[in-house]
């Protein structure tokens, strides 16, 4: 059977951290990976940007708790587990990232590990560099056959190595600079393409 590989923000949920921007008032916590290419940069800002405003694990873990699935999501996933083993790749965290998993029915997620030192987040760990593409070349090996879904810059590695790669809901940005890769808006586009995708095995 074939591996379906999906991120999680912006394509399963809501991002996260435009949430927190709107619970904290923060404007300068806006920026996501649809934004910022490099990761490390964009982390760096916003662990830097919560500690210059004294914003806790804590208060964003309510955030997060408060916020549910993207409208049809696991009505998707329901579907997609059907056809294909399912596995979400993340670079969110899992301290981030458990209520959300538990309203899509605890779905396989491959993230990373956030430092934290008195309810402050003080850094992160990543799983490995490039850990979304690296993962899907870690399945390949298993001569497993990938689809993958993503909506920014940091998946555009990950849908590269895929046999076949989606991006759902894009900004204009991420489609000029990779149009190689098929568009897709909403759940109802994003279920054709996979099945297009997997048919094509």
């Amino acid at each position: 059977m074939d591996v379906a590989c999906l991120d999680l923000e912006g394509v399963l949920v809501p991002e996260i951290w435009i949430n927190v921007a709107e619970a904290t008032g923060i404007d300068a916590l806006r920026l996501t990976t649809r934004d910022v290419a490099d990761y490390d940069e964009l982390m760096a800002h916003r662990i830097k940007t919560l500690d210059a405003n004294g914003v806790k694990l804590s208060q964003i873990q309510r955030v997060i708790a408060a916020m549910g699935p993207l409208p049809g999501a696991a009505e998707f996933l329901d579907w997609l587990r059907t056809v294909a083993q399912v596995v979400i790749l993340s670079d969110t965290f899992y301290d981030f990232a458990m209520p959300l998993m538990a309203q899509l029915g605890y779905p396989t997620l491959l993230c990373h590990r956030l430092e934290v030192r008195d309810d402050r987040i003080a850094g992160y760990r990543l799983r490995q560099p490039d850990s979304k593409r690296a993962a899907v070349k870690a399945l390949q090996s298993l001569n497993f056959r990938v689809v993958a879904t993503g909506d920014s810059y940091n998946d555009t590695a990950m849908l590269a190595q895929a046999e076949a790669g989606i991006l759902v809901n894009p900004p204009p940005n991420v489609v000029a600079e990779f149009p190689q890769f098929r568009v897709v808006r909403g759940f109802d586009q994003l279920k054709a393409a996979f099945a297009d995708a997997l048919a094509s095995a």
